[in-house]
């Protein structure tokens, strides 16, 4: 566990050092480095284990590690990024790359509403993926400045910027590879059920990779990279984790009743969330990275005290329908109006 950690931190620091090099080489915004490479790259234990457990007929395992890992993704590690530093939002996030993470959680929760995910399914969700790479292609080409620098010598910059990228993807699923190993082995000797696994610890194992890089990219300054990360990371977890295991699975993916009554709707209530918050403003402050801690530390005693049979999740979930949820619609709505005025305003101005 502790040499998983390790490689971790080693991984996250070599691909972020990596991305911001090849970025400047390159002379596209960190941005799109962050929701396409980085993004893509910091997924790749999710694509692994999903494989991994599809393979073993464990489906439930694969289905609620992506839903999981997207919570997971937006509220801990958006949270906890939010803390380290107050996180700029670009405009192309909330005009683009929200509302297409919100029309993806949407897709998978529509598709997956009879309780399984066929080959066609997997297809429509790979479609889904390459319209939106060709997006990322478009944003860059217009993001590239003409430079100065001599072609051989440019080349020369990104390939070892490249490489660097690389070693630091590598020990990244590595790493892992390790931990979810680890943990995985720990909740079956406890009983938990795989639903519970799958959305608990798995998710929670395959998503350190992207926490680790959004982290490290936050402590660098690199918030183009820590947001992106973020929000590419759940596309791909969405569309091609997803697509591509319910393309290559012998049987169609089952869900889980509970995932398509519960946990599906709360994936694209935190998808829809991002919306105003990053609205308002262009900017995730701490406050709201409290927020979203606090309603992922909500969430987690929900799934554990339902599973668990505790006394406890009536009560918590009236909580969060009746007095939370109220609270926190009211309050987004607020915000949200209050941004559009001061757009307004300094629309006028102008």
């Amino acid at each position: 566990m502790f040499s998983g950690l390790l490689l971790l931190v080693a991984g996250a620091e070599l691909l972020v050092r990596g991305a911001v090099r090849l970025a400047a080489r390159l002379h596209v915004r960190a941005l799109i480095i962050g929701l396409s490479i980085v993004a893509f790259g910091s997924s790749a234990p999710q694509m692994a284990v999903s494989l991994q457990a599809t393979l073993a007929e464990n489906t439930d395992i694969a289905v609620g590690s992506v839903i999981g890992s997207s919570i997971f993704n937006i509220l801990v590690t958006l949270g906890l990024s939010a803390l380290i530093i107050p996180l700029r939002v670009s405009r192309q996030l909330v005009r683009l790359d929200i509302p297409l993470m919100i029309l993806a959680s949407l897709l998978v929760f529509v598709l997956a509403y009879n309780e399984e995910l066929t080959p066609v399914d997997g297809l429509v969700l790979l479609g889904a993926l390459v319209l939106y790479l060709g997006l990322l292609l478009r944003q860059s080409r217009h993001s590239v400045r003409p430079h100065a620098h001599a072609p051989t010598e440019t080349r020369r910059h990104w390939l070892s910027s490249l490489l660097w990228m690389i070693a630091g993807l590598l020990l990244l699923v590595l790493a892992g590879h390790l931990l979810v190993e680890a943990a995985v082995e720990v909740a079956t000797d406890l009983g938990l059920s795989e639903r519970i696994i799958g959305l608990t610890i798995v998710a929670v194992g395959t998503s350190l990779p992207a926490l680790a890089t959004s982290l490290i990219a936050a402590l660098r300054g690199q918030r183009d990279i820590a947001v992106g990360n973020i929000i590419g990371s759940n596309l791909f977890n969405l569309l091609g984790v997803l697509g591509f295991t319910a393309l290559v699975a012998p049987t169609p993916l089952s869900v889980s009743p509970n995932a398509v009554d519960f946990d599906l709707p709360v994936m694209l209530g935190v998808a829809v969330l991002c919306l105003p918050v990053f609205y308002s403003g262009y900017r995730v402050t701490r406050a709201e990275g409290l927020l979203f801690l606090g309603l992922y530390l909500a969430y987690g005693l929900h799934v554990v005290s339902f599973t668990t049979g505790m006394p406890l999740a009536g009560k918590l979930e009236d909580l969060m329908l009746f007095f939370v949820l109220p609270v926190l619609v009211a309050f987004l709505l607020f915000s949200s109006l209050r941004a559009w005025r001061r757009q307004h305003k300094k629309g006028e101005a102008q």
